[in-house]
C-alpha cells in the first residue's frame, strides 16, 4: 500500500479523490460540478437540471426541474432517450451518442455518475438513480422513453429498479413507457475493480493497478457500505423490472463489459420474456464499439429502434448507414 499512499489520495469520508502531489498539494480528480448550458452545434443544446443530469434538446428551452419531484416546468412533446452515461464521460463524446437520437426527433436525458458516487452508492449512485426514476415518473407525455446505457449504467439501472420495488405503484408505470432499451458495453459487480481505474486512469497502467487494488480493498471492507448495495443492484438488473425489447452491444474483447456477464443477463431476460438482440463483435475496446465499428453500431441502433416504431426519420438514418 506504500504506492498507494504517496501516488493516490482517497480521502472517502469528506468525498475527495485525488492525487497527492510530491508538494503535497492536492488536486481533484473526480467532481460533480454541473456543466453550464452549452450549444454543440446551430440546433443541439443542454442545460443542467442537476449536477449529473443533463437535458438536450433541438429546441431552445429553459427548463428547470423542481429538486424534490424532478418535474419539469415545461413538459417537452417529444420522446426522450434516458442515456446513462460511462464515468467520466466526455460531453463531446456523449454528444455523438446523442446526436443519433436528435436526429430522430428524440429529446435525450444525459445522467452521469461519477466514481466517488459509485463507491459510496448511498450518498452517491442511489441519489442519482431516485432522480432519474422521479423524472422518468413525473413528467409524462403522450411519446414513449427510449433508455440508452453504457458501461456502469447497468448497475445504475439495477439502482432504479430497487427504488421502483419501493414504491411500485408510483415508479412501475414510468418503466412500462419505455419502448426500447438499449445496453452498450453493460458492466456487472465482478468488472467494477477492473472498470473504475481503466475510467480514472485510462493511459496510466501503474495507476491503474494501484486504483484496481483499492477497489478490491474498499469491497472487501465496506461491505455494508457499498459491496451489498452493487450485488443488489446486479440481482434486480438481472430479474429487470423493465420489459421492454433489449439491444445489447459488446465485444468478445473487452474486460470490463464481459461478454459472459452480459450473456447472464440477455439469457435471463430471456427467459422472462424480454424480448433480446445480441450483437457481439470480435474486437473493439470498452464504449467503443461506436468508434470501431460505425455502420454496424448504427445499423442495429436504428433496426433495433425501428422495430418499435420508433425512427421518425428513416431518411437520415440511411444516410448514416
Amino acid at each position: 500500500m506504500g504506492v498507494f499512499r504517496t501516488a493516490l489520495s482517497m480521502a472517502a469520508s469528506s468525498g475527495k479523490f485525488g492525487l497527492r502531489s510530491k508538494g503535497n498539494s492536492f488536486r481533484p480528480l473526480l467532481t460533480c460540478a454541473p456543466v453550464a448550458m452549452v450549444s454543440f452545434d446551430r440546433n443541439a443544446h443542454t442545460q443542467d437540471l442537476t449536477k449529473n443530469i443533463q437535458y438536450i434538446s433541438n429546441d431552445k428551452l429553459k427548463l428547470t426541474a423542481d429538486p424534490a419531484t424532478m418535474k419539469l416546468n415545461k413538459q417537452p412533446n417529444k420522446p426522450i432517450c434516458i442515456m446513462i452515461n460511462w464515468l467520466l464521460a466526455r460531453q463531446k463524446h456523449v454528444m455523438k451518442y446523442a446526436t443519433l437520437y436528435l436526429e430522430q426527433g428524440f429529446d435525450v436525458v444525459s445522467v452521469s455518475c461519477t466514481p466517488w458516487q459509485l463507491m459510496w452508492p448511498q450518498k452517491g449512485s442511489q441519489l442519482v438513480a431516485e432522480d432519474v426514476i422521479k423524472f422518468m415518473a413525473v413528467n409524462e407525455n403522450e411519446h414513449p422513453l427510449v433508455v440508452h446505457g453504457f458501461s456502469v449504467a447497468g448497475y445504475m439501472m439495477g439502482e432504479i429498479f430497487v427504488h421502483v420495488m419501493r414504491n411500485k405503484e408510483l415508479y412501475q408505470p414510468a418503466l412500462d413507457r419505455v419502448a426500447a432499451q438499449v445496453w452498450d458495453s453493460a458492466a456487472d459487480i465482478s468488472e467494477l475493480s477492473i472498470g473504475v481505474p481503466a475510467a480514472v486512469f485510462p493511459k496510466n497502467k501503474i495507476m491503474q493497478k494501484t486504483l484496481r487494488a483499492y477497489m478490491e480493498y474498499h469491497m472487501k471492507t465496506f461491505h455494508d457500505a457499498a459491496t451489498s448495495h452493487y450485488i443488489r443492484s446486479s440481482q434486480m438488473f438481472h430479474t429487470t423490472l423493465c420489459h421492454a425489447p433489449a439491444l445489447f452491444l459488446l465485444s468478445k474483447s473487452d474486460p470490463v463489459g464481459a461478454e459472459n456477464s452480459n450473456r447472464s443477463v440477455h439469457d435471463s431476460w430471456v427467459n422472462l420474456g424480454v424480448k433480446c438482440t445480441w450483437k457481439c463483435w470480435d474486437r473493439s475496446p470498452h464504449v467503443q464499439h461506436y468508434t470501431m465499428h460505425k455502420k454496424e453500431y448504427v445499423e442495429a441502433l436504428y433496426s433495433h429502434l425501428q422495430a418499435q416504431g420508433l425512427l421518425a426519420q428513416p431518411e437520415k438514418a440511411r444516410l448514416r448507414l
